[in-house]
């Protein structure tokens, strides 16, 4: 079975850094699409950065030149870079992931990490 498991979220200061993974384990053939979205209380779940099998990037306007996706192909992983960190960047943050594996071709979720920016 197919799973993404999310690592790095925690509390850091306004102005602070923090680095996410996701990584994709089971029996994958293709991955088409990995994205970082966050969702904070009472709110909408909102894409904020999208990486594609070429490597093209696309990110919300409110993170742009302050949050960097990458990929390890290898590994099967995105990252999410966050640096210049805000207090309403504070949210749950889900790593998804459109893939091709045993089961086909499926969209998967991992299970939310939580990023709290404050001092």
């Amino acid at each position: 079975q197919v799973m993404l498991v999310e690592s790095g979220g925690g509390l850091v200061q306004p102005g602070g850094s923090l680095r996410l993974s996701c990584a994709a384990s089971g029996i994958i053939f293709t991955i088409y699409h990995m994205r970082w979205y966050r969702q904070a209380p009472g709110k909408q779940r909102d894409m904020v950065a999208t990486i594609a099998r070429g490597g093209m990037t696309n990110y919300a306007e409110s993170v742009k030149g302050r949050f960097a996706i990458s990929r390890d192909s290898a590994k099967n992983t995105v990252y999410l870079q966050m640096n210049s960190l805000k207090p309403e960047d504070t949210a749950v943050y889900y790593c998804n992931a459109d893939l091709n594996g045993d089961s086909g071709w499926n969209s998967y979720w991992g299970q939310g990490t939580q990023v709290t920016v404050s001092s």
